[in-house]
């Protein structure tokens, strides 16, 4: 087996930005676990472009303990170790603006989904994983998040407030796991152009966050996933409990 830098597990790796964090992790010489729940030809197709040597595809429904015990354990029967936890699976929402439910329609439902899929998805891997987060000496936990909870142009309601409790939980995450080396950390990019989950977002809404950017476009996966393997790596052993935003200088802290 080759000798990477780290085996990164991506969650909700086969589309979108998860593919693009992936892919920039193998570019710097980690080993990934391909994570996929609905869409297996297209993870298995990233990892053909990947290469088998840098990266396995493997279901789970993260939402789903069990499925994430059984993914974790199918990493460490594969390549022996695991040191990087990437939580960006996203459950059931695209960005787009004409469809999304105004407050007086909205179910509480709809914000249970996405707490499940933010907040508990994210614990279910990180339990899965710590017993062997805390064997390596540069474990990394990174959540993905998003600036919409600082600059809601579009009130994506139930989607905004799951990865606003994200914030939370990485951050209590990083206070209690700092005694074991591990970092915990939370990215939280702009609406990026242009990703599955943003392919119903109007050219007007692109062209908003454009112009009232610091750098006048709009962000990309790449600039997310860049900061992602960032965090990801040993460069970043000083950085926990951190929300670092992309996007293009939308926001800023």
């Amino acid at each position: 087996m080759k000798n990477f830098k780290g085996i990164a597990l991506v969650t909700g790796a086969s589309r979108g930005l998860g593919s693009e964090i992936a892919r920039t992790f193998v570019e710097n010489g980690y080993g990934v676990i391909v994570n996929y729940y609905q869409n297996k030809e297209r993870a298995e197709m990233l990892v053909d472009e990947l290469g088998k040597e840098n990266a396995i595809a493997l279901y789970a429904d993260i939402t789903n303990k069990r499925d994430v015990e059984e993914l974790v354990n199918q990493t460490i029967q594969h390549y022996g170790c695991i040191n990087i936890i990437i939580n960006n699976a996203l459950v059931n929402f695209r960005f787009d603006p004409n469809a999304q439910e105004p407050v007086h329609e909205l179910s509480w439902g709809k914000y249970v989904e996405q707490f499940e899929g933010s907040v508990h998805g994210a614990l279910n891997t990180i339990q899965a994983a710590l017993p062997y987060l805390k064997e390596t000496d540069n474990a990394r936990v990174v959540n993905i998040g998003t600036n919409l909870f600082q600059s809601p142009i579009v009130p994506y309601h139930q989607y905004t407030t799951g990865k606003a409790a994200l914030v939370g939980f990485t951050r209590n995450m990083a206070k209690e796991l700092g005694q074991y080396g591990i970092t915990v950390n939370m990215v939280s990019g702009g609406l990026l152009q242009t990703t599955d989950a943003s392919a119903l977002t109007t050219e007007e809404v692109f062209n908003i966050v454009a112009s009232n950017s610091a750098l006048n476009r709009v962000t990309t996966p790449k600039d997310v996933a860049e900061t992602v393997v960032f965090l990801g790596s040993d460069r970043a052993k000083g950085i926990t409990g951190q929300n670092i935003v992309v996007d293009s200088g939308l926001t800023m802290n």
